[in-house]
């Protein structure tokens, strides 16, 4: 975000600076999935799909780059340059959990669910030209990040439980009754199309948060089946499927692009000793990964607003090394570059 728009975090974290081509048309939301052919070049074997709780809607198709095992794809060329300006010095920072009293609503990025009959408001993004530009459905039940519009990144991610469709504001702010954010993006929950190829979303990487984000009852579950959101402070130029937009502050290759993927390297031991809850976040790490969304404090990486979190976990997971991860390579299970639907094993 540009420096006049950005309003500093509680925890500084994010950086972005947006750069827009001159011309981009305004888009209604309505894509469908991809077409048959598409569905059947990636056939396999059928996945259980997890719901958004309190609906009966998909992650996305469970078919999904986001739910894709990276666990034997091989390392990316670039991994030992991009951990090398990482700050891969530093260990994770859980960007969620409790919040001792700082504010009043947890640490983290909330969900909220509404129904069809939701009252739908214009929004007015400063972004316009990347930006989704329907009636969102934003009121005085919407979570946001922070607390109602304070301060900070201010996230809201909103799914309506009918459609099945999921709407995402970043830097949202309402006055006099009028609603205003940095940018906004519409998905289709069903469907596993991406954004226009070079749009921006509520994060950086023009990405969805929504299914990135850790959430409490699949780590008290002992099963998280996705990758996971988290930032870096210096980005290159760049980025890869299926990220559809970067906001770098550099262009060198020896800097990770928005979209790139790391994972816990197998060699990394989970001991026994840990909490169940750190245990299941980090065999996610190993299996799914981390994927780069958007600019900020270097290995901060997000879950849900939820009063239920632990500070022993967070405690323990503070105390992974960042140095113990690398880059991978997913390019092998691209079908479409305007898809996130991976290629599964035969």
């Amino acid at each position: 975000m540009s420096p006049e728009t950005e309003i500093a975090a509680r925890r500084p974290r994010r950086r972005r600076a947006l750069s827009l081509p001159a011309s981009c048309a305004a888009t209604v939301f309505g894509a469908t999935i991809a077409a048959a052919g598409l569905m059947l070049a990636a056939a396999g074997p059928a996945l259980a799909a997890s719901t958004v709780p309190g609906t009966d809607c998909p992650f996305f198709p469970p078919d999904n780059w986001f739910q894709a095992d990276v666990s034997t794809l091989p390392v990316h060329k670039r991994s030992d340059a991009w951990m090398e300006n990482m700050s891969s010095d530093v260990n994770l920072h859980p960007d969620f959990g409790p919040s001792f009293g700082e504010i009043s609503v947890p640490y983290g990025i909330p969900i909220t669910v509404v129904d069809g009959d939701h009252k739908r408001v214009e929004v007015k993004f400063f972004y316009a030209s990347q930006s989704d530009r329907v009636r969102y459905p934003l009121g005085g039940d919407t979570k946001v990040e922070g607390g109602q519009y304070k301060e900070g990144d201010r996230h809201t991610v909103v799914v309506d439980r009918d459609s099945c469709t999921l709407y995402e504001t970043w830097a949202t702010s309402k006055k006099k009754n009028k609603w205003s954010a940095g940018s906004g993006a519409v998905w289709d929950l069903n469907s596993d199309k991406l954004r226009k190829d070079g749009w921006t979303s509520a994060d950086a990487a023009g990405l969805p948060i929504l299914p990135l984000l850790l959430r409490y009852e699949e780590v008290a579950a002992g099963k998280v089946d996705h990758a996971i959101r988290f930032t870096t402070d210096v980005s290159d130029k760049s980025y890869l499927w299926p990220a559809r937009h970067q906001a770098g502050s550099v262009s060198d290759a020896d800097f990770p692009p928005m979209g790139a993927r790391f994972r816990l390297k197998a060699s990394f031991k989970i001991s026994k000793s840990l909490r169940k809850d750190t245990q299941a976040v980090l065999r996610a790490m190993k299996t799914y990964g981390l994927v780069l969304a958007d600019n900020g404090s270097p290995w901060y990486f997000q879950g849900t607003s939820d009063t239920r979190w632990k500070n022993d976990m967070m405690d323990e997971l503070k105390q992974i090394p960042a140095s113990a991860f690398e880059a991978v390579d997913t390019s092998s299970l691209m079908v479409s570059k305007n898809s996130m639907l991976v290629k599964t094993p035969d």
